[in-house]
């Protein structure tokens, strides 16, 4: 007997393997394929075995072989999410913070974003897809000293997210989520090297940002939610 049972709506989740991603990866897992993207094999496995439908997507996405490869290895998408990035490491003053930290962040933050994009590109117009790009609070406020570079490149993915939305108006949908503190690793390395104490209830969870991911993906076809910013109730 022929199973006419639709195929789930394919995504491909970056930086799933923790932090928000992996909260993303796990809320879409519960009616997508989910192909889970990390930079190792362990951590993008310890995923795909929590998800009733996934596959894994190994690569480092700084690396363009590694990353066309991988990309080469997917014949059907309906989403894109972007959630991979990457943290300045301190120094990150003007003054003191070398042309490689600047390379660094830049090349994941935002080249990376926009190689995988292009590749990715045919099969999201073919679906008449979504791309969702994770942008960040940084991507709308001004910087404090020392943030310049991740603002930087969130100001930066934020002119690539607005661009290819109107490259792509009418066949793929482009929204860029910019979520508060949400409480993860980053944020706690963050805060540590602040000086401020880290209490995680003063943060958003990375579950509230998978929300608004699937709230985006799920808006009806004749509308797109272009910017959406999720901000923690508490006041810093």
């Amino acid at each position: 007997m022929t199973d006419t049972t639709p195929a789930r709506p394919s995504v491909l989740v970056t930086g799933a393997s923790r932090g928000i991603g992996r909260a993303i990866a796990l809320e879409l897992g519960r009616d997508h394929h989910v192909i889970v993207g990390g930079t190792t094999r362990r951590g993008v496995d310890a995923v795909v075995a929590q998800l009733p439908d996934a596959e894994p997507f190994v690569a480092d996405l700084s690396d363009a072989e590694e990353t066309a490869a991988a990309a080469d290895g997917i014949t059907r998408l309906d989403a894109l999410v972007h959630s991979a990035g990457v943290g300045n490491r301190s120094p990150g003053e003007v003054a003191l913070a070398p042309r490689e930290e600047w390379r660094r962040v830049l090349e994941l933050n935002v080249v990376a974003v926009a190689d995988l994009t292009r590749l990715l590109l045919p099969l999201l117009r073919e679906a008449h897809g979504d791309v969702v790009m994770i942008n960040s609070g940084s991507g709308f406020n001004r910087p404090g000293p020392g943030g310049g570079i991740y603002a930087a490149s969130k100001y930066a993915l934020r002119a690539l997210t607005h661009a290819l939305r109107e490259e792509e108006r009418g066949v793929v949908r482009v929204t860029s989520i910019h979520p508060g503190r949400v409480d993860t690793d980053m944020q706690v390395d963050l805060q540590a090297r602040m000086g401020r104490p880290y209490v995680a209830e003063e943060h958003l969870r990375p579950e509230s940002v998978a929300a608004t991911v699937r709230l985006a993906l799920e808006a009806s076809r004749e509308a797109m939610i272009e910017e959406l910013s999720i901000r923690p109730v508490f006041k810093a």
